[in-house]
């Protein structure tokens, strides 16, 4: 495969949380400035050639017509291309990628990838994410998130013994990053105990183990790597993506015990970057669930088949551990503003790569982050992203 080499020169994030007071254009607004405050060598916005903007908000809110084209003129840049990207929860994963693939082909040189997301401001009850849920009228009646991942904790639990405190793990580990991270929705640690006395949600899950509705922005500029030096001596580069899908009804599932999703798009993204696993330094993955998480860093290749449990209760996936995951808090901490997921977890990622993470800072000695979500119906899309600050 022949592509030429994209570098990520700018990133950006608002503090995710409950943002009532900010409407979905400010967010965004707010986001595209962090990104360009963040360029070290200067930026004017006007060099934005196209924009990616990721978010669910035509689902969500049932506005299909505005989804992403107010954006422009939100941010100064009225005029330029803009596109809505939508694909469930890796919506902003999914635009990050397709922002580089429009610098790799050589059609824009400099692209604003943005995710922006209302999560809050509709409750609910009015259909909030039922709507964005919505399938089959039998086989999915009554289904809700927790729902569709409460099969896979109960299978992983039967057949390699994984307990609720392990589950618990992933929980407090992630809202200890997130105790670190100020953009993070929940800054709070947590304890084990916290987690299995916390009302329950759908057995064996229980609200601890659930990501929050969060309101949310981030943004990333894009440039060719020739280009890279103009904007930052530290630049970030893609090193290769991967996306798949799945059946998306549980009942057309062949496991519970992994998501076949992430498996392929995980197998396309280390084969474009050309490294196995072992050679990542930290990873942001998907943890809409405590359960996702122990799925994410088996399917990813990080531990063995069965080993996610263990792995996270004796302190692996730490910090200080052999592989850290969620190093911003994840989607249990830092909070899930759907279409700004995947370029927020980018902006953890970038941070990391550049040594620009303060206290949730670890050690990235092959120069190598990975970036995934896994979402849709049933888990039935992933995104994987791949970044490295080495210039070879």
């Amino acid at each position: 495969m022949s592509w030429n080499r994209v570098a990520v020169v700018g990133a950006g994030i608002i503090k995710f949380g409950e943002l009532f007071e900010q409407s979905y254009e400010q967010m965004a607004a707010g986001a595209f400035a962090a990104a360009l405050d963040s360029v070290d060598e200067g930026f004017e916005p006007t060099q934005v050639e196209a924009a990616f903007v990721a978010t669910q908000r035509g689902t969500l809110w049932g506005q299909e017509g505005i989804g992403g084209n107010t954006i422009p003129t939100a941010i100064g840049l009225a005029g330029i291309p803009c596109t809505r990207i939508e694909n469930a929860c890796p919506s902003g994963s999914d635009a990050f990628r397709v922002g580089a693939m429009a610098v790799a082909s050589g059609v824009h040189d400099v692209v604003l990838v943005i995710g922006v997301e209302k999560m809050r401001d509709k409750s609910a009850d009015e259909g909030l994410l039922a709507r964005a849920a919505a399938g089959h009228p039998i086989f999915t009646r009554g289904e809700t998130a927790p729902v569709l991942f409460a099969p896979f904790a109960t299978r992983h639990m039967h057949e390699f013994g994984t307990t609720r405190e392990m589950l618990a793990s992933v929980a407090v580990k992630n809202h200890h990053n997130g105790s670190l991270d100020p953009y993070a929705h929940f800054q709070n640690e947590i304890t084990i105990d916290d987690v299995l006395n916390s009302p329950a949600v759908c057995a064996p899950l229980h609200l601890l183990d659930c990501c929050p509705q969060t309101d949310g922005a981030a943004a990333v500029l894009l440039v060719s790597a020739e280009a890279a030096e103009r904007y930052t001596k530290k630049p970030v580069y893609v090193a290769g993506f991967g996306v798949a899908t799945d059946h998306p009804y549980l009942h057309e599932k062949t496991s519970f015990t992994g998501l076949k999703a992430t498996q392929l798009a995980a197998e396309r993204a280390y084969a474009m970057a050309g490294i196995e696993p072992d050679l990542i330094d930290c990873a942001e993955v998907h943890d809409c669930f405590t359960i996702t998480e122990i799925l994410d860093i088996e399917d990813l290749g990080f531990v063995d088949k069965g080993k996610g449990g263990v792995a996270s209760l004796e302190g692996d996936t730490s910090l200080t551990g052999r592989i850290p995951i969620n190093t911003s808090g994840g989607l249990l901490a830092k909070g899930h503003p759907i279409g700004a997921t995947g370029v927020a977890q980018i902006v953890e990622c970038w941070w990391q790569l550049r040594g620009d993470a303060d206290e949730r800072q670890v050690e990235t000695p092959n120069g190598y982050a990975l970036q995934h979500n896994v979402g849709g119906r049933g888990s039935g899309v992933s995104v994987i992203n791949i970044l490295t600050n080495n210039a070879s």
